[in-house]
């Protein structure tokens, strides 16, 4: 299903069928990560992916206002990690995007999710193709260009691999 995207129709218009959202700009955008953090509950890891300038860091400025974090929210492309500790959960977020080579990117991801372990929180990553395993408990959200204005954002649930599936 597609939504215009506003701040009243997703709290009221989410579902557990809904899958995509087409939203218009900025505010829709902070609006879908918010009303995803209230929707799902016990995150524990999102991936997010999509093309440069698409609204990645957007979603998780909607996301870290609805964990009440009063910092300012920027990417970490440079930095790589960006931990954000003030809100009801903390927040990690990570960008791989500087990390071409899987082993580093691995190597930082494992590394964050040790700490968020101990710390209870919640992490989110931009370009998480970059890894070179699955994470079949994470969240995934993938934002896409329909055109200059508009975005498609596709939420997909955590995914049971194969191999368990058969043993459950």
């Amino acid at each position: 299903k597609y939504y215009k995207v506003a701040e009243a129709s997703i709290s009221n218009k989410w579902q557990s069928t809904d899958s995509c959202w087409l939203i218009q700009n900025l505010e829709d955008t902070i609006a879908l990560g918010k009303a995803f953090i209230h929707k799902i509950p016990n995150l524990k890891i999102v991936l997010l992916e999509g093309p440069l300038g698409s609204g990645k860091t957007c979603f998780v400025k909607g996301m870290a206002n609805a964990l009440k974090i009063n910092e300012p929210i920027t990417s970490p492309t440079f930095p790589l990690a960006q931990h954000y500790l003030s809100g009801n959960i903390p927040l990690i977020h990570l960008d791989l995007y500087r990390l071409e080579n899987y082993k580093a990117a691995n190597e930082l991801f494992f590394q964050e999710e040790e700490e968020a372990k101990t710390l209870g929180a919640l992490i989110v990553i931009e370009w998480p193709e970059r890894l070179n395993f699955f994470l079949p408990e994470a969240w995934k959200i993938t934002i896409e260009y329909r055109s200059f204005d508009e975005r498609l954002v596709h939420l997909s649930p955590p995914q049971i691999p194969d191999r368990q599936a058969k043993t459950s």
